[in-house]
């Protein structure tokens, strides 16, 4: 049943918001056809499903997202290989949905201690905040988050926080032939770069992460070939520890341009205490199920576990095995997905009345 959820899942291209909706109805109707409380919520034209069963004075919540991102038509037909299952979205995250949705249905009606609440959300690719974010506002928020990203089984306590940024650099025009009569944006805007890169912020390190990251994404400049370009935009994706403040990065990238510095968007790091009640307990059975010590690490990517975290609550990132997501070749293992359902469901039942 497991294998054929996800499946089902990679079949349907959800690179797109219309996609994302008709995996969402999917979901939906899955769950409410096995007689679970599935409610479908919509906000700014993106769908969400929620399902809570159990009860007690906890709430856990299963959080996961079925939008993937763009892939080739081949892609979205799953292809099993021995032990792979291949296909958009196997590892990011489909997998992680589909064990979650089995893990909840095979939980129904046992006596539970405690709620499950399973949200299957559309917009975690673009950011989140349609879906995970809106729900978290709304108050569907628990004691306590499982984002089923693919982590190799091994439990993410930390991610880094989110800059994004353009830096708009000035120049002056002259005609291309006379270059020393302007100042090129482009070459100056190539000097900030490089001093960027050796600002403090980026030599800083903490106890999961030897250093912040840094992506120049995107770079424009100049429209034809015999002119001094005048302006050139750099566009940044900074990822910064929790150890360090975001205002404090952006001051240091301001003290080295006289150019506009225009925030775009900014996440907080997450950081869930390795002592926390719920890891504690789930640590023990991630050891039994994979037969070796519980691996916790620190993300360097940003997931809806955020939204959770900017309320104070414990959120980590666990989930199934796989590589290449956002690649040619992503797959997942079926065998850690079945072991992943069967840890979810032990910690649910650590709960029993």
């Amino acid at each position: 049943m497991l294998e054929n959820v996800l499946k089902d899942l990679i079949s349907i291209n959800s690179s797109a918001k219309e996609g994302a909706n008709r995996a969402i109805e999917y979901c939906h109707q899955w769950l409410s056809g096995h007689n679970l409380p599935s409610e479908l919520i919509e906000n700014n034209g993106y769908k969400m499903a929620v399902c809570e069963i159990g009860s007690g004075d906890q709430t856990v919540i299963f959080n996961g997202h079925v939008d993937v991102v763009s892939g080739k038509e081949e892609q979205f037909i799953p292809v099993e290989v021995r032990d792979k299952i291949y296909g958009r979205g196997a590892a990011d995250m489909k997998a992680g949905v589909a064990a979650m949705m089995c893990a909840v249905k095979e939980l129904h009606n046992k006596p539970i201690g405690v709620k499950i609440q399973l949200q299957i959300v559309s917009d975690e690719e673009i950011g989140g905040f349609n879906c995970s974010g809106y729900l978290a506002e709304q108050g569907y928020r628990g004691d306590f988050i499982i984002c089923s990203e693919p982590t190799q089984l091994g439990i993410a306590l930390e991610a880094k926080g989110v800059i994004r940024l353009d830096i708009e650099i000035e120049g002056d025009p002259a005609h291309g032939s006379r270059p020393w009569e302007g100042i090129n944006a482009i070459e100056k805007a190539f000097e900030v770069h490089q001093k960027l890169l050796k600002l403090p912020f980026t030599n800083e390190s903490s106890d999961f992460y030897p250093y912040p990251s840094i992506n120049l994404a995107k770079i424009h400049g100049g429209d034809v070939y015999n002119k001094v370009p005048e302006k050139c935009v750099m566009s940044y994706d900074i990822r910064y520890l929790p150890t360090q403040n975001h205002e404090d990065v952006i001051k240091q990238i301001e003290d080295i341009t006289d150019g506009e510095v225009i925030i775009n968007m900014f996440s907080k790091p997450l950081v869930t205490e390795r002592d926390n009640p719920f890891i504690l307990m789930l640590e023990p059975i991630v050891e039994k199920h994979t037969e070796d010590k519980a691996v916790f690490f620190g993300q360097h990517g940003s997931a809806d576990t955020v939204f959770f975290a900017n309320y104070g609550i414990p959120a980590i990132e666990f989930g199934p095995s796989g590589l290449n997501w956002h690649g040619d070749k992503e797959y997942v293992l079926p065998h850690s997905v079945h072991l992943y359902e069967k840890m979810l469901i032990d910690f649910a039942m650590r709960f029993s009345n």
